[in-house]
């Protein structure tokens, strides 16, 4: 890999991710608050500001949603399409051994981003007027909390001296 190609895989996130930010957070700050100044929430997120303002929010939740279709179909589809392959490779494999260390090593990657993925559909794909306040609060709690906090205690899990531990722990209970 070579300095420019590096240098553009640096890059462009950034890039990407500040231009779509900043398309977004614009018409934000036009909205108008005619109510209590209060966010009910962990951080100052869209959904609540959305349901602080006395604006019109449609064209800022429909702008979420077109800009959330390529930045979760684009990395999904990457990774369903390495998924498919890794599979095929497993099938492949001659011993059932193989087969068994190979996807145990795959499932601890798929729990982790299908958990990543499944609340980020859940709190930005989905029209937030079928969401209630709590719902969200929930969401990006998980989104937050439970993904970062349960990351090295689902792939740690793969460790043999973890697992006898456990079973150690479990045993004398």
């Amino acid at each position: 890999m070579d300095l420019k190609c590096r240098i553009c895989l640096s890059l462009w996130p950034w890039v990407l991710g500040l231009t779509l930010n900043f398309t977004i957070v614009l018409p934000i700050a036009n909205f108008n608050f005619c109510h209590n100044n209060i966010i009910d929430h962990f951080y100052c997120e869209l959904f609540p500001l959305q349901k602080l303002s006395c604006s019109d929010t449609s064209f800022v939740e429909l702008e979420v949603f077109l800009f959330s279709l390529p930045m979760f179909i684009c990395p999904c589809g990457f990774i369903v399409g390495t998924y498919v392959y890794i599979f095929l490779t497993i099938v492949r494999i001659p011993t059932t051994t193989g087969k068994q260390k190979a996807l145990s090593t795959c499932s601890s990657h798929l729990i982790v981003v299908g958990t990543f993925y499944g609340t980020l559909t859940a709190k930005y794909m989905i029209p937030s007027k079928g969401h209630t306040l709590l719902i969200n609060k929930i969401v990006s709690l998980l989104h937050t909390v439970f993904t970062p906090l349960f990351n090295p205690i689902i792939y740690s899990l793969r460790n043999q001296d973890i697992k006898s531990a456990l079973k150690k722990v479990s045993c004398k209970k």
